[in-house]
C-alpha cells in the first residue's frame, strides 16, 4: 500500500464532493490534483492525433497509393486476441477504402509467433506488392529483408518491446520508438492498428472502437490513459453493436448484451477469441468478424466456445498432470523452482499451466512441451516477485535455444537432453537468490478503510474509476480488526464462504469464492483483516454495499468451541493435522476414543509435571477431555504461544447439575443419623431421598464426606454415627472439596459462553508462570 497523505485525501474529498475513500485511492494511485483527479473520474480521456505516431504519414501514403493503385495488400496478423482484432480493424479499413487486401494469420506450431521467409516468398508469388504487420514485426529483422529484397514494400505496427535494431521496413509504427513524441506509449497492437485505420478514414472510426476495447482488455495493457478512452468509449458501443458476428459471440458466451463490462470481456469473449489461436487457425475469429449470415455467425461462434471448452479440458489434464510431477520433485528435491514436461502436453497451453502451477505452489514453474521427433522441448516459464524468470534464464542461455520474455513470463526452446540441467541451474541460482520469505504469497491493497466509510454511496462512487483493468485494477480495501461472524460454506459444492465482518456498531456482508475451507478455520471469536473489492449486492430491489474477500488474515491465537460436540470423527477432521496436538488429560477417557480415534495420536498429559513440560508453541491443540484439576490446564497452556485451541472437555458425565449439598442438608442427615441407631443405605437411601427431595446420588455423597471426616462408621451398608468424632469443617474432606472445585471447573469450562471461554483462555495465555492468577 502507497503511504498517502489524510491531508491531501481529505481536502481532494472536498474538492471533488467524492467519499473520503474514493479520494483516498486516488491519491494511493498517484492522482492528488483535483483536476488530474476530475479528469479520470468523470471524463473520457484523450484520443490523440494518430499522426503523431512515428511514420504513421509516410505509411498512409503509401497504403493510399496501393489502394489507388489496385496493389495487392497482405495484413500479417497474430492469432491471440489482440493479433484477431487488429487484422479484423484494419482489413475493415482497407475494404471501406476499395483495397485489393487480403490477411494471413501463422499457425502457432508449425510457423510461431511473427512474419516468416516462407510466408513472404510465398506472398511475392502471389502477386503482393505491399506487407502490413499488426501486432507482431518489430523483431522481424531478416523478414524484413527478404520483403526488400522481393520488391515488396513492408510497413510494421507494433507494440511489443524494441530491440537495439529495427527491421528495414517502409515503415515502423510504434508509439515506444525512441524517435517517438507520442505522449502516450502503452497501446495494445489493437490500439496501434485502430490508429493507423483513424489516420486512413481521416476520422475516428466508431464501429471499430468494440473490437478495440476487446483486444486492449485481452492483451493486459495498462487501462491508463488512450488505452482507458479506447475502452470507456468501446464498451457502450459494444452493448449496443449490430455486428452479426460480435453478436452471435456474445450470445454464445451467454452474457447479457445490455451488461457486458471489462470483466465479461476478460473472462468469455477474450478467451474465445484466443483458443483457436492455441489450438488450430485463428481464421476462424477473424472469419467469424467477417461474415453477413446469421447462419455462419452462429455456427462460427458456436465453433469457437467448443474449442475454448476443448482449450479448458486440455488445461484441466495437463495441470492435473503438472502437478503430480511438481508434488514428485518436491518429494525427491524440494525444489525451489518447477521444472516439468512431457510428450504429450499441447504447446499452446502450457503458458496457462505454468501461471496455474504458480497459483498453487507459489513458485517459479517452468512448464515444457517435448518434441520426442525433433529432440527439442518447448517451455513458458511463469514467475514470482523477486525471481526475475528471463534474467536468470539468461544465465543458462547457453542451454537455450531461443528464449525470450520479461521478469514474470518467459518462452524457451531448448534439448531434451539439457532440460534436467535446466531444471539443476534455475534451482541453484533460486538458492542464491530467494529467501523463505519470498515464497509467503502477500496480497495487495490500495488501502485501510473503516465499516463505517464503506457506505452504498461510496462503493457506488468508485465504479467511476472503472474500466478496470492492468494498471487501473479494481481497488482492494484492507478492513482490519473485525469479527468474522456466520461463516458458512455455501454453493452447490460449499466451494464458497459466506460471513459478515463486524466492528460495532458496522456491519458488513462478504462473500469469497473459492474460499469455502476458510470456514472450518476461522473462529466467530477470532479479530481478523480482510482484504477485499467492494461491490453491491442487489436482491429483491434491495442494494447494499458487500466484499468481495480476496484474503483473511487472523494475527492471533483461536479458540473453537467444540463442547458438546458428540461427532468426535467429524470435528477433529476439521483440525488441520499438521501441527496438531490432541490432550488427554484423563486414562478414563482412553477408552472413550479407542474406537474413534488412534491412542497413539494423543499426548497423555496425567500429571501436572506433564503439563508444564509440553511443548504448545505454534500447536493446534485439542483439549480432548475436561482436565481434573484447574492447576492441570493453568499449568499446561499458561504463557505458552498456541496457534489455536479446540476446547471439546469430554467427560462422562457432568457435575454441574448435580445438587450440591448445603450445610443444612449435613445438618439435617447427621441429626437423622444420631436419631437413628443405626440406617441401611442401601435399602432405604432411595427413600430417604424422595422424602428430602434430593438425588439417591447425594444421599451416598454425604455419608462418603461424613466417612472421610470420620463422624459416622459404615459396616456392609449399614451405617451408624460414630459420637465420640471432634468437630470439623466439611471443606476438611477431600470428596467436599473436589466435588466443589469440579463443579467450579465446569461452570468455568464447560457451561461458560464462548466469549468467556476465550477470555479466560485470553488472560492465561498472556500470564507468565509464577505471575499472580488475576484470571481464576
Amino acid at each position: 500500500m502507497r503511504r498517502v497523505d489524510e491531508g491531501a485525501v481529505r481536502k481532494l474529498a472536498e474538492q471533488l464532493q467524492i467519499a473520503p475513500l474514493v479520494a483516498r485511492i486516488l491519491a494511493g494511485r498517484g492522482i492528488t490534483d483535483a483536476e488530474n483527479a476530475r479528469s479520470f473520474l468523470f471524463s473520457d480521456g484523450i484520443f490523440y492525433d494518430p499522426f503523431l505516431l512515428p511514420d504513421m504519414e509516410k505509411s498512409v501514403e503509401r497504403i493510399r497509393r496501393a489502394v489507388r493503385d489496385g496493389e495487392k495488400i497482405m495484413i500479417y496478423g497474430d492469432y491471440d486476441a489482440d493479433g484477431v482484432t487488429s487484422t479484423y480493424c484494419l482489413l475493415k479499413t482497407l475494404k471501406t477504402l476499395g483495397a485489393d487486401v487480403q490477411y494471413y494469420i501463422p499457425d502457432r506450431l508449425s510457423e510461431g509467433y511473427g512474419p516468416n521467409e516462407k510466408a513472404f516468398r510465398r506472398f511475392k508469388e502471389e502477386g503482393i506488392r505491399l506487407i502490413i504487420t499488426v501486432d507482431n514485426g518489430i523483431s522481424a529483422l531478416h523478414e524484413a529483408k527478404v520483403a526488400k529484397e522481393s520488391g515488396m514494400d513492408l510497413i510494421i505496427t507494433d507494440h511489443h518491446e524494441l530491440k537495439d535494431e529495427l527491421p528495414d521496413a517502409y515503415g515502423i509504427i510504434h508509439p515506444k520508438r525512441k524517435d517517438s513524441k507520442y505522449p502516450f506509449k502503452d497501446l495494445a497492437g489493437v490500439g496501434v492498428s485502430f490508429k493507423l485505420s483513424s489516420a486512413l478514414l481521416g476520422k475516428t472510426p466508431s464501429e471499430l472502437l468494440p473490437y478495440a476495447a476487446i483486444g486492449t482488455i485481452a492483451d493486459l495493457v495498462p487501462l491508463t490513459g488512450e488505452n482507458r478512452w479506447i475502452v470507456k468509449k468501446g464498451i457502450p458501443l459494444l452493448k449496443e453493436t449490430k455486428d452479426i458476428g460480435l453478436s452471435a459471440l456474445i450470445k454464445n458466451a451467454s452474457l447479457d448484451m445490455h451488461q457486458i463490462d471489462e470483466n465479461g470481456i476478460a473472462f468469455a469473449l477474450a478467451p474465445r477469441l484466443n483458443a483457436p489461436g492455441r489450438l488450430g487457425s485463428a481464421n476462424l475469429a477473424v472469419e467469424l468478424f467477417l461474415t453477413k449470415d446469421p447462419g455462419t455467425a452462429g455456427e462460427l461462434a458456436g465453433e469457437l466456445s467448443r474449442i475454448n471448452q476443448e482449450r479448458q479440458d486440455l488445461v484441466n489434464r495437463i495441470t492435473g498432470e503438472a502437478v503430480e510431477q511438481a508434488e514428485r520433485l518436491f518429494r525427491e528435491r524440494d525444489d525451489k523452482v518447477l521444472v516439468v514436461g512431457d510428450p504429450d502436453w499441447h504447446p499452446g497451453v502450457i503458458g496457462i499451466v505454468a501461471s496455474k502451477l504458480v497459483e498453487k505452489f507459489y513458485k517459479p514453474a517452468v512448464v515444457l512441451s517435448y518434441d520426442e521427433e525433433n529432440g527439442t522441448a518447448k517451455g513458458s516459464a511463469r514467475s514470482i516477485h523477486g525471481f526475475n524468470i528471463y534474467e536468470n534464464l539468461a544465465e543458462c542461455a547457453d542451454l537455450l535455444l531461443h528464449f525470450g520474455g520479461h521478469p514474470m513470463a518467459a518462452g524457451m526452446v531448448l534439448r531434451l537432453e539439457d532440460v534436467d540441467e535446466l531444471r539443476s541451474r534455475l534451482n541453484r541460482l533460486a538458492d542464491q537468490r530467494l529467501t523463505e520469505e519470498d515464497f509467503i504469497p502477500l496480497t495487495e491493497y490500495d488501502c485501510r478503510a473503516s465499516l463505517q466509510e464503506i457506505t452504498l454511496d461510496a462503493v457506488e462512487q468508485l465504479e467511476k474509476l472503472a474500466p478496470f483493468g492492468t494498471g487501473n485494477p479494481k481497488p482492494k480495501i484492507l478492513v482490519e480488526d473485525v469479527r468474522l461472524s456466520n461463516c458458512r460454506k455455501v454453493g452447490a459444492g460449499e466451494n464458497h464462504l459466506k460471513t459478515v465482518l463486524q466492528k460495532d456498531p458496522a456491519f458488513l456482508e462478504g462473500i469469497g469464492f473459492d474460499m469455502g475451507p476458510f470456514a472450518d478455520h476461522i473462529s466467530p471469536l477470532a479479530r481478523a483483516s480482510v482484504i477485499g473489492e467492494l461491490g453491491i449486492n442487489e436482491w429483491n430491489s434491495t442494494r447494499k454495499p458487500q466484499i468481495y474477500i480476496k484474503d483473511i488474515a487472523v494475527n492471533e491465537w483461536q479458540l473453537f468451541d467444540c463442547r458438546g460436540n458428540k461427532n468426535l470423527p467429524l470435528w477433529l477432521a476439521k483440525v488441520p493435522e499438521e501441527n496438531r496436538k490432541i490432550i488427554v488429560f484423563r486414562e478414563t477417557t482412553l477408552a472413550y476414543i479407542r474406537e474413534r480415534l488412534d491412542p497413539g495420536a494423543v499426548t497423555n498429559v496425567f500429571s501436572d509435571a506433564e503439563a508444564e513440560s509440553a511443548v504448545l508453541d505454534g500447536q493446534n491443540v485439542v483439549l480432548l477431555d475436561l482436565p481434573p484439576t484447574k492447576n492441570r490446564l493453568v499449568k499446561l497452556v499458561q504463557g505458552k504461544r498456541v496457534s489455536r485451541i479446540y476446547a471439546h472437555f469430554y467427560q462422562e458425565r457432568d457435575h454441574f447439575f448435580d445438587t450440591v449439598p448445603e450445610r443444612e442438608h449435613f445438618k439435617w442427615y447427621y441429626a437423622f443419623l444420631l436419631k437413628n441407631e443405626s440406617f441401611d443405605i442401601g435399602r432405604h437411601g432411595r427413600d430417604l431421598a424422595k422424602y428430602r427431595g434430593w438425588t439417591e446420588r447425594t444421599v451416598h455423597f454425604m455419608t462418603r464426606v461424613f466417612l472421610e471426616l470420620g463422624f459416622i462408621e459404615m459396616e456392609k451398608g449399614i451405617v451408624s454415627v460414630n459420637r465420640s468424632a471432634k468437630k470439623r469443617d466439611l471443606s476438611e474432606s477431600a470428596a467436599y472439596r473436589e466435588l466443589r472445585e469440579h463443579v467450579e471447573l465446569e461452570k468455568e469450562l464447560l457451561f461458560s459462553t464462548a466469549e468467556q471461554l476465550k477470555n479466560w483462555f485470553d488472560r492465561l495465555l498472556k500470564s507468565k508462570i509464577g505471575e499472580e492468577k488475576i484470571w481464576i
